[in-house]
């Protein structure tokens, strides 16, 4: 990672990067093809006064990357989210850092709640691994409503509903102050199984976009298949 990236908590005097941070967070859900919960420039801005985000920069003030925090279920849980980085800085190593930072200002100011969070990238799902998350179902997140209408906005919404809010493209991964694997630990088995995992993130997608697409189609009575979870938390 370039040394002279700064990673540090955002506060009110940030929020004129707000606009070109919800700005490349659609641009780059377009260009995956999967959504994530869109934002308004406003909502970041207010994260950043609240001391509730983390920001990257350069020393000219050259915004490289950002991630918040949002707490449901009164305080029960707490999603790291939003994470996103410049293109020009991908694969520097601060997405990491960003993640780290954010990690421990959650703990700092939750450090009784679960930190959960949705992804369906493979980076973000080892980085999480380094951190002591564990890949769980969509059963053991915060039943907010609030949080899952915040869905909405992706393109994968309509499966999610389809799946009664039980599975969808994301995978789920969660950190338990209580009982959690510790991350030298989740690191060794990810690297060891990653590809595994890839596989398993693409089967996945497929047979529930080809589900999907049989519903809509009006040829929702075909048999289930076996729960992908199982396949997914089986090695």
């Amino acid at each position: 990672m370039e040394s002279n990236i700064i990673v540090r908590v955002a506060n009110g005097g940030d929020t004129h990067y707000a606009q070109t941070i919800t700005d490349e967070m659609e641009s780059s859900a377009k260009a995956r093809g999967t959504g994530i919960a869109k934002r308004s420039p406003e909502y970041v801005a207010k994260k950043m006064e609240e001391g509730k985000a983390v920001i990257a920069v350069l020393p000219d003030g050259t915004w490289v990357g950002f991630c918040y925090i949002e707490v449901w279920g009164h305080e029960e849980f707490v999603a790291n989210s939003g994470l996103i980085v410049s293109p020009e800085y991908r694969k520097t190593g601060v997405a990491k850092q960003i993640k780290q930072t954010i990690f421990n200002l959650s703990r700092e100011r939750y450090p009784e709640a679960k930190i959960f969070g949705l992804t369906t990238g493979l980076a973000v799902m080892k980085i999480n691994s380094d951190l002591g998350y564990e890949p769980v179902t969509y059963s053991e997140l915060t039943d907010d409503e609030e949080f899952w209408a915040g869905c909405k906005s992706c393109v994968n919404y309509d499966i999610l509903m389809s799946k009664d809010r039980k599975n969808c493209m994301c995978t789920a991964m969660l950190y338990d102050p209580k009982d959690h694997y510790e991350p030298k630990e989740t690191s060794e088995e990810f690297k060891q199984n990653s590809k595994l995992y890839e596989r398993f993130m693409k089967i996945k997608q497929s047979k529930l976009l080809t589900i999907f697409r049989k519903k809509e189609s009006g040829n929702g009575g075909a048999a289930k298949p076996k729960s992908l979870f199982h396949y997914f938390f089986s090695f």
